[in-house]
């Protein structure tokens, strides 16, 4: 007999340790929500406190599942340029293409992942995207394996890229509404934090592990892991009891986007940071002769996840856009330092507060996103928020190449830094409600 984590559901399909919401309906049938904040996890009463507690190893249920399709992603990543690059032997701007592309198919597909979440249910947008996640793992070992020339093994390789892109979209997006319908709106920052936290977790495991697996098998043992991994993930999300569909009117994407663009932006500007060091950092150190190539993604990735963990629960309680104001002037200095090092424990030791910036930084800002939507687009919202995260991460590799190219690999961490400085801007628009930005909660 299977055992359910998912916590008890209220009629509107929040967890029982949401907090609850007094709706009122105006005459042109738009509806507007006032949140009552949820007790702290110390104030429930022994009744709440089991629930809640269901509540939440549901959710640690949901981001183990998240942190184990991801490293679908983590464990090629600092593998694929040097394949493209070292073996296929092509040049910085298809290396860039061949990172970049994956976000892009992201970014495309996020509408749609939204707009299936809210309609369809959270759930089977999740799981589905942990079955495309998989396939992108077949494409690697055909790209590793096939008797074909260069040119083919590209072509393959950058189609499965473009499967994980797809899949990376259903899987987030219905982590979102998954989680955030569990534990309830009240702790949606918890939902950001957490499911950060397992991403680039596996960024931070996925790069070593990644260069272990290269080494022994090449890219044709890291793409059979990369179908083994979403099976297990699976498994342990598949108990997790689905959530009810929220009713109301539905706007089209394109308004949701229109709400939301000045936080979107803000994560946008952001974004840049990470990518270039995906896209470059190995290809930085090994011009260099630098050791440690797959450790600064890792550097980048635990920074991430400790700052996560130690201040996770600050936007729920203080805000988003202060959090996010600090975060983004720490990534500033980051990506300057990686573009100043000497030497490689400088570098290192740059990709490290860039991690620690960019971590809070999307639960922030979309703690914001949660509060300017009604719920039932919620996952449409945090869709479009992400895909201008994605736009960062598809544009960013190739853009960033032509820079590479012209000035050496550290101009793109230059570009980093000025961008995160412009992210710092928009986020202190959200935070003092600048440029038309409001809450409805």
């Amino acid at each position: 007999m299977t055992t359910s984590l998912a916590a008890r559901r209220r009629p509107d399909g929040e967890a029982a340790s949401a907090a609850y919401s007094a709706a009122t309906v105006s005459e042109d049938g738009a509806s507007s929500v006032t949140e009552i904040p949820a007790p702290s996890a110390g104030d429930l009463s022994p009744d709440q406190a089991s629930p809640h507690r269901r509540a939440t190893l549901s959710l640690a249920a949901l981001a183990t599942s998240i942190f184990l399709t991801f490293l679908t992603v983590g464990l090629p990543l600092p593998i694929i340029p040097l394949y493209v690059g070292h073996v296929l032997l092509f040049g910085n701007v298809v290396v860039g293409l061949s990172v970049g592309i994956q976000f892009l198919a992201t970014v495309l597909t996020r509408g749609y992942a939204g707009l299936k979440a809210d309609r369809a249910g959270a759930r089977r947008v999740m799981l589905r995207g942990m079955l495309f996640c998989a396939c992108s793992g077949v494409a690697n070992v055909l790209a590793a394996v096939l008797p074909a020339p260069d040119g083919v093994r590209l072509a393959v390789l950058i189609a499965g890229r473009l499967v994980l892109g797809f899949g990376e979209s259903q899987l987030i997006v219905g982590m979102f509404g998954w989680g955030i319908g569990t534990v309830g709106q009240a702790r949606s920052g918890m939902v950001l934090a957490w499911t950060g936290m397992a991403i680039y977790g596996a960024v931070a495991v996925g790069a070593p592990i990644g260069f272990w697996l290269y080494g022994r098998g090449g890219l044709a043992l890291v793409g059979a892991v990369s179908v083994f991994l979403p099976a297990v993930a699976a498994s342990i999300a598949f108990p997790v009891a689905d959530v009810l569909k929220h009713k109301g009117q539905r706007q089209a994407f394109w308004q949701v986007i229109g709400l939301i663009w000045q936080p979107g932006l803000a994560v946008l500007l952001q974004g840049v940071g990470f990518a270039a060091i995906g896209a470059f950092v190995s290809l930085d150190f090994a011009s260099k002769g630098w050791q440690g190539t797959g450790i600064a993604l890792s550097c980048f990735g635990g920074a991430f996840v400790l700052v996560r963990l130690v201040a996770g629960h600050l936007p729920d309680r203080i805000g988003g856009g202060r959090i996010a104001i600090a975060s983004l002037a720490l990534e500033a200095v980051g990506q300057w330092m990686l573009f100043q090092a000497p030497n490689a424990h400088i570098a290192l030791l740059g990709a490290a507060i860039t991690g620690a910036g960019c971590s809070m930084t999307f639960p922030a800002l979309g703690l914001e996103v949660v509060r300017r939507v009604q719920p039932q687009v919620r996952s449409t919202a945090l869709g479009g928020f992400a895909a201008f995260q994605d736009i960062a991460y598809g544009v960013t590799g190739p853009v960033t190449g032509l820079f590479a190219t012209a000035y050496g690999y550290p101009a793109v961490f230059a570009v980093g830094a000025l961008c995160a400085v412009g992210g710092l801007i928009m986020a202190g628009a959200v935070a003092y409600g600048a440029l038309g930005w409001r809450t409805t909660s």
